[in-house]
């Protein structure tokens, strides 16, 4: 018998319970969890990892960006089909592979494989750098015996969640550029022409229109403290970074930002396509409704859609059906709910959720065409009013001073 240690969520709440268990393999020990009332989330032989601790590395493992866990994923995948053991591809990689930060990866990893380890033993030493939905798809597959084919899901997930990224970060890419052309346009204005303008508004004697006066003492403001200019911005980015990561501020922002029009849209998507594209992985490869539920709900990044998933996570414990639960959330799309509940009725659960997954692209994509095209007009009409208002303050004087002549 073998001491495995677990992590699991107790019925009922939402507790995460930790402890250990004896059993002769992976697929006993989640069996012995489970019949203890718990829903097992991590579970690692303490033997193994006794003996790959006395050999951990000094220095840290590098941390893989998206694009490095898709070359490094494929690159495995590929070899895995192929028939060649673990520890010769993870090899090839370490010699071949053609980022330093993969290198090592391998290095690492075959090391430790060497010294004892199972693979997906050996991924769940390091959250951090591969995650903890691709570490339960890993240890679901090498449990389930189909680690090649956890593997290919595994790589059209992160490909996916690539894909959508790609797709939000081009929407937004527009507007910031054209938001920080106006800003470098205004401060160059401002430091630049407006004390220009000052000499020949002084010679006229005449009183300056208000918007005339702020902006003038504006502009020789920044020309004399022209290092304020940095400061402010290093201020702001920095405002706006504690504001999406201080906890209470970003639920707020997460809160707010769902009733939003067009925008609730446009997070909802991003954020399910997600969530129902790593459900489908998941479920493919066997892990149970729960257990796809938690590594599903890692990947949402809206703290009020994370919670009420959470709720929805309860309720599956408590027996209610996948899309009963989902459902009483008010969360969720209702073609996905209906695609899911058609799934459980007909016992194709996973085919539906790939449907649905095909769905969610096929949305998100026509919610990206019209914000694309609502943006063009409202960026036109924002660096239409600041040049109105720059045009306004600099003529307005001109103006008054040959009406009154």
């Amino acid at each position: 018998m073998t001491v495995y240690n677990y992590t699991a969520i107790k019925e009922g709440t939402n507790e995460l319970v930790k402890g250990k268990v004896e059993a002769d393999d992976l697929r006993e020990a989640r069996a012995a969890v489970r019949q203890l009332g718990f829903t097992p989330t991590n579970i690692t032989e303490e033997q193994a990892v006794k003996k790959e601790d006395k050999k951990k590395p000094t220095g840290k493992m590098p941390k893989l960006g998206l694009a490095e866990q898709i070359d490094f994923t494929s690159t495995l995948q590929i070899l895995a089909a192929a028939g060649i053991p673990i520890i010769e591809s993870l090899l090839f990689i370490e010699n071949d592979a053609a980022k330093l930060k993969i290198r090592q990866v391998a290095t690492e990893l075959r090391r430790q494989i060497m010294n004892g380890g199972t693979f997906a033993g050996t991924v769940a030493k390091y959250p951090e750098q591969f995650g903890q939905v691709y570490i339960g798809l890993v240890r679901a597959g090498e449990d389930s015996g189909e680690l090649e084919k956890t593997l290919d899901r595994l790589l059209e997930l992160l490909n996916k969640q690539a894909a959508i990224k790609s797709k939000v970060i081009g929407t937004l890419m527009y507007p910031v550029f054209v938001i920080l052309l106006a800003v470098f346009i205004v401060i160059v204005m401002l430091v630049f022409v407006f004390p220009v303008f000052k000499e020949m508004f002084d010679s006229m004697g005449m009183q300056l229109p208000w918007i005339t006066r702020v902006l003038m003492e504006m502009g020789l403001f920044l020309k004399k403290n022209w290092y304020s200019i940095p400061i402010a911005f290093a201020l702001i980015g920095a405002f706006i970074n504690f504001l999406f990561r201080w906890k209470p501020s970003k639920w707020k922002i997460d809160e707010f930002s769902l009733k939003l029009p067009v925008l609730t849209d446009l997070i909802q998507y991003s954020n399910f396509a997600n969530f129902i594209a790593v459900m489908q992985v998941a479920y493919d490869a066997g892990v149970p409704i729960l257990e796809c539920l938690y590594l599903s709900n890692m990947t949402l990044t809206n703290h009020t859609l994370e919670t009420r998933v959470e709720e929805a996570t309860l309720r599956v414990q408590q027996g209610q059906h996948l899309s009963a639960a989902l459902r009483a959330t008010r969360t969720m799309p209702k073609m996905i709910l209906f695609m899911i509940a058609t799934g459980e009725q007909s016992g194709r659960l996973g085919d539906m959720l790939g449907q649905a997954t095909n769905y969610i692209d096929k949305q998100l994509d026509t919610i990206i065409d019209i914000m694309t095209k609502m943006i063009e007009p409202i960026m036109l009409i924002v660096i239409g009013s600041i040049v109105l208002v720059l045009a306004a303050a600099l003529y307005l004087p001109l103006f008054a001073s040959y009406m009154g002549m």
